[in-house]
């Protein structure tokens, strides 16, 4: 397990805390890891009745390592835990909570396409900046985000990377509740309480038969993966992320 990703229960909730606030909660491959275990664990758990993923104060999270990024793109072994922990959002058989606070970009993003319910406070930004590096979105997003948003939406927010304040995102429906900072862990919690008391097997039948195919989701998980990896090498994608670190500096 991550020192990075805090796994707690609190009654019939399990509640997942990504922890790296020095570094806005980037995900290393570790924390992936991490918090794929934990849901995976959750699903023949009957004391889990419901999964909560937060981050930190300002940060839900700023996305992928960007270090991990280069190690592919520079054709090292990029390893599993990326696609183990989509796989595991994408099968899994409790609910999904997310308290957002801030930060939210890439997969900080796209996990709220996978979330039952998401809660955000006014200062939170999605953000998807993924063809500006040089690759594609991730998660099933292409999937889920036509289907979820709109197509048009989908595009302005996934291809066109266009920023969504909290606002935007309630309205366009990635989200189900702007609440201030101070509110979000007890709106969060409070929501959990709630979906831990309805009867189980009727509540996860309703879930599965909202969620749809997850074998189509997998499957489009894997080939956003397949193109994902293959940009992550190209001359197109090294000039992005050459020229984001050097911002960054």
């Amino acid at each position: 397990m991550s020192e990075h990703i805090l796994v707690e229960r609190q009654g019939a909730a399990q509640i997942i805390r990504m922890n790296r606030g020095d570094k806005k909660n980037a995900l290393t491959r570790a924390m992936y890891a991490a918090m794929a275990a934990a849901l995976d664990a959750s699903n023949d758990d009957p004391e889990i009745r419901v999964n909560v993923i937060m981050g930190v104060p300002g940060a839900f999270s700023a996305g992928n390592d960007i270090a991990d990024f280069m190690v592919v793109a520079t054709g090292g072994d990029g390893g599993t835990e990326v696609f183990d922990f989509l796989r595991s959002m994408a099968t899994l058989k409790k609910p999904l909570i997310s308290g957002v606070d801030g930060v939210a970009v890439g997969v900080g993003t796209t996990i709220q396409f996978h979330c039952d319910l998401s809660f955000a406070t006014p200062r939170t930004v999605f953000h998807t900046p993924f063809t500006d590096l040089g690759i594609i979105p991730e998660a099933g997003s292409t999937l889920i985000g036509p289907a979820l948003l709109g197509r048009q939406t989908a595009f302005a927010m996934l291809a066109l990377g266009e920023p969504f304040p909290a606002e935007r995102a309630l309205q366009a429906g990635l989200i189900y509740k702007v609440v201030s900072e101070d509110a979000l862990e007890a709106e969060v919690l409070s929501a959990a309480a709630r979906i831990a008391e309805k009867p189980p097997t009727a509540l996860a039948t309703a879930r599965r038969l909202m969620a749809g195919d997850t074998d189509k989701l997998v499957a489009r998980i894997t080939e956003e993966g397949e193109h994902f990896r293959q940009l992550l090498t190209s001359d197109e994608a090294k000039q992005a992320f050459m020229s984001f670190m050097s911002r960054k500096k």
